[in-house]
């Protein structure tokens, strides 16, 4: 009896089970699957630099990455000793199961890396892109003495470093050269708004940008700039009626840091000790600053000459020429008969002849008559051709957005 209730209660079970299993049921839990181990490669990373005085050899051999340390190797790899700067930062990474480094990652410029791995053939070297993704700011307030000052007060630091900061005020200039003599139109009460692209690299750096659009009230007149590709794809700036920014000639040839002497017809020299006519106008400047071509045109002389010390001339149209005085030293391939272009580097900063500072002593004639450079006209810009007009008001409209709202407009894409 007991053996016939056992197996009677064994077929319900089986039954049970045969239609829990045809409807896709279980009457108990059931028991998870155990997880499958994932292999992660963990590293250790050590971050060092090239000290003074010693060679890239000396460097990898302190990290045991010998192979490495061998004359001409790292040539090879694409890593040359003779451009590798004291300071430069190397960061060797060492996988958990190894005792040497099997990677070398080492910056080579602003916008690439280079890896050094290890493999079986060998260390295999490997250029990877910096990826830089472009943020454009907003930035306006007041300008009380100078453009930089005013830039380097509402800039802050998080956005742009010191060093930026300089360089935004420096391109902002040169966006509106022509227009706007920063040495003597700024008045009370003048106000500035840029829109620029703030650059951020995967690693965390940030650089300025571009400058996309600009509004200066200065002297209490508007100016206003917009940076606008052509058909052919180069970048220009142009006004709100489509003309260009662009004249003939710089306002200033040099960055300069205060105009120490101005065009006049009497002026008390500091060396010679008398009053005499003084026919350009003295930009104080660091020495070596770079002193560029204030207009596309030909070298006539590039030599010492007399109280001018080192001095250019150039050749231009129109019967006009100008002079560069007091050089330190000339730019490769300046001699006479070159021919060079507007902004072109043509010398460097210096205090060579009757000069009691480091200067440029810059010099505007017409016709042989030297003539007042911040007083004379510049003309008036090109005008865009009709055919880019309507891209041109469609841009305009995009950049005036981005002046007149502090709201952040959308980031381009990365490049």
């Amino acid at each position: 009896m007991a053996g016939r209730l056992r197996l009677l209660g064994s077929l319900l079970i089986l039954g049970a089970a045969l239609v829990f299993a045809a409807r896709g049921q279980w009457p108990w839990r059931r028991l998870e699957a155990p997880p499958v181990a994932q292999l992660i490669d963990a590293y250790s990373e050590r971050v060092d630099t090239l000290r003074s005085g010693e060679t890239l050899s000396d460097l990898f051999a302190r990290h045991g990455v010998d192979e490495l340390s061998a004359p001409g190797q790292v040539s090879r790899l694409g890593l040359d000793p003779r451009r590798i700067p004291a300071g430069m930062v190397f960061s060797f990474r060492k996988n958990s199961s190894d005792t040497l480094p099997s990677r070398v990652l080492v910056r080579i410029g602003p916008e690439e890396r280079l890896q050094l791995k290890r493999e079986q053939a060998g260390w295999l070297a490997e250029r990877q892109e910096i990826r830089w993704t472009p943020e454009v700011e907003r930035i306006d307030g007041p300008i009380d003495n100078s453009l930089y000052e005013a830039l380097d007060a509402q800039v802050p630091d998080q956005t742009l470093d010191g060093g930026e900061r300089a360089r935004l005020a420096w391109d902002l200039a040169d966006v509106f050269a022509w227009q706007v003599d920063f040495s003597r139109d700024i008045r009370p009460g003048d106000h500035f708004t840029v829109a620029f692209e703030r650059l951020v690299s995967e690693e965390g750096d940030v650089r300025m940008g571009r400058i996309l659009a600009a509004t200066l009230l200065i002297d209490g007149r508007t100016v206003t700039g917009y940076r606008f590709e052509g058909a052919n794809g180069r970048a220009a700036w142009y006004d709100a009626s489509g003309n260009s920014l662009h004249r003939a000639f710089l306002r200033a040839p040099v960055q300069f840091r205060r105009i120490s002497s101005s065009f006049s017809r009497s002026r008390f020299h500091p060396i010679l000790g008398y009053a005499r006519r003084h026919e350009g106008t003295d930009y104080a400047a660091a020495p070596g600053t770079p002193v560029m071509a204030a207009g596309d045109g030909t070298v006539t002389r590039a030599g010492w000459n007399g109280g001018y010390g080192n001095l250019i001339e150039l050749r231009h149209r129109n019967g006009i020429t100008t002079r560069y005085g007091h050089l330190r030293g000339f730019a490769r391939g300046i001699h006479a008969g070159a021919v060079v272009t507007q902004g072109e580097v043509i010398g460097y900063v210096g205090s060579t002849g009757l000069a009691s500072g480091p200067h440029l002593h810059y010099e505007f004639r017409v016709d042989g008559v030297a003539r007042d450079s911040r007083s004379v006209s510049l003309g008036g810009g090109e005008p865009l051709p009709s055919a880019s007009r309507v891209a041109f008001e469609a841009e305009r409209g995009r950049l005036d957005a981005m002046l007149e709202s502090p709201a952040e407009p959308p980031v381009r894409e990365s490049r």
